[in-house]
């Protein structure tokens, strides 16, 4: 990704994708920011996309992705951020209607926009693309659409990103664990969820940061991994490698300072 041009963040409003878009921003880079319920991100030299923007429309997609270019410039790097979280439920009690929202939001919604926007950087020759999936995505957990669409994520990153890497086009994605987002706190809050048994399994016992997420994101962007392409980068304090050590008795404690 070069000075030129802009970064678009989808689900940018909020969680993962508000962090990512004002990091790129303090960077100097031009954001624009693009949301379902769009709001603008305080404080920050972000650009509102004021239009809802619905990734799982097809027309929607394709129609905001021209006129955000028309208005804003190229895009040379996309962030696919919009996504809603998982409903925890035993397989008997899935409904299709939850199953259905959930890909075609995660899934269905992260292929049409970088499907959009990868096919405008082809025709260029350059650009940039992270999708956001998920440490669900990589293992298990009765979150089922959830896990579902975000393999797929994982799957189509590599996918694009053979498709597209001759001409000059990255596609990578990131798999966030335990983030330390609003929706994150609020289901702690609730009781939904138990901050200790999504800390402890992790290598560092502790929850990710929503700014560490957008830091590997940045970085996958940048010049930096020019060499990069193809790859999906868990960001999860350790909870892939950590996880499994309760089979032999737990994790090493941090010696007393």
């Amino acid at each position: 990704m070069t000075a030129d041009g802009i970064v678009l963040v989808t689900g940018g409003c909020r969680g993962i994708g508000a962090a990512t878009a004002t990091l790129l921003a303090d960077q100097g880079r031009r954001v624009v920011i693009s949301d379902i319920a769009p709001e603008p991100l305080a404080g920050t030299q972000t650009i509102l996309w004021p239009a809802p923007f619905d990734v799982a429309s097809e027309s929607a997609v394709v129609s905001g992705i021209a006129d955000i270019e028309a208005a804003h410039g190229p895009i040379t790097g996309l962030v696919n951020a919009a996504g809603v979280f998982g409903k925890m439920h035993p397989v008997e009690q899935v409904r299709m209607d939850q199953w259905d929202r959930e890909l075609n939001i995660d899934l269905r919604g992260t292929f049409l926009v970088a499907r959009s926007v990868g096919v405008r950087m082809a025709q260029r020759r350059h650009g940039a693309i992270v999708n956001v999936a998920s440490i669900a995505g990589m293992t298990s957990g009765p979150i089922h659409a959830y896990t579902a669409a975000k393999a797929g994520v994982i799957q189509i990153t590599q996918t694009l990103a053979a498709e597209w890497g001759r001409v000059g086009v990255r596609v990578n994605a990131v798999s966030p664990g335990f983030t330390r987002t609003v929706a994150l706190e609020a289901g702690i809050a609730s009781g939904a969820l138990n901050k200790d048994l999504l800390a402890h399994p992790t290598a560092m016992n502790r929850l990710v940061e929503p700014v560490e997420v957008a830091q590997a994101i940045a970085w996958l962007l940048s010049p930096m991994s020019s060499g990069v392409t193809g790859i999906n980068l868990p960001v999860d304090a350790g909870f892939i490698a950590g996880t499994t050590w309760a089979a032999y008795g737990g994790l090493p404690e941090a010696p007393e300072a």
